[in-house]
């Protein structure tokens, strides 16, 4: 699978760095994720990919480099603590609503039905009618296949039921991209088929997708480009097949072979 790749990367990071306190986590990141492309970021734990995935939305906010979702910066200023801070919280909330992000927790409104949850971004957020957001919810939750949970509460769900949900959530805004932060990992191992199965659906549309994941299988069927990250930085990336069938890194060979 190939991006449609456009004149504009959807989402460009220029040396990024990311530290807390005297913990450097990302140590110069730079990528590009054009329409169409499905990038799987792979990775020992504490190798940063989270971080990563989280400095795009700014849900932590990187202490140098530059983030670009289709070429408008995101505007960060000194916080007078060597650090950065949100320039413009407009320009946050703006962009934020072009970017879907699928977390590890669900992070569902408990709360809530499942379609109350879907619409509650487009409606209070984004000002949509609330008959249309409602339409959208339930075709959503038709198309991970919950529209029949649709009036029941997140706790009355199985693990994998509620990450469904929470992508048809992340859907509701109908976003420029979909960034997931290893959204199996707090499945049980008898569930995770059925999330892989709407992301894989997901990227089978051509959707801009950024993924997390453990799941290197599904990393190799689904992407099209894979980084591998090791202490805060790209130690190779490439093609599915070329990476995963013949890794030029000694630390990805390593990996790989862990992970079988």
């Amino acid at each position: 699978m190939s991006g449609q790749h456009g004149s504009v990367p959807v989402v460009e990071l220029q040396e990024l760095h990311k530290h807390f306190g005297a913990l450097e986590v990302l140590k110069g990141i730079s990528m590009q994720a054009r329409e169409g492309d499905v990038i799987a970021i792979i990775g020992a734990s504490g190798s940063g990919k989270s971080t990563l995935l989280r400095c795009i939305n700014m849900l932590e906010i990187p202490n140098f480099g530059r983030v670009l979702i289709r070429g408008e910066e995101v505007a960060l200023k000194p916080d007078g603590s060597g650090g950065r801070r949100i320039a413009d919280r407009r320009q946050i909330q703006r962009i934020r609503t072009r970017l879907g992000m699928v977390f590890q927790s669900f992070n569902l409104w408990q709360h809530r039905t499942l379609r109350e949850n879907v619409i509650e971004v487009p409606v209070h957020v984004l000002g949509r009618k609330r008959d249309e957001a409602i339409a959208e919810a339930d075709r959503l939750l038709e198309r991970v296949g919950l529209h029949d949970k649709r009036d029941v509460f997140p706790a009355y769900l199985s693990g994998g039921q509620q990450q469904r949900a929470a992508i048809a959530r992340a859907l509701a805004i109908q976003p420029d991209v979909m960034l997931f932060d290893e959204p199996t990992s707090a499945l049980d191992p008898e569930l995770v088929g059925e999330v892989l199965s709407v992301i894989g659906d997901l990227a089978a549309e051509g959707r801009t997708m950024i993924l997390v994941t453990h799941e290197m299988g599904f990393a190799r069927d689904v992407a099209n480009r894979v980084l591998f990250l090791h202490q805060g930085l790209i130690e190779e990336e490439g093609e599915p097949n070329t990476l995963f069938n013949a890794p030029k890194s000694p630390r990805l060979q390593r990996f790989i072979q862990s992970v079988k």
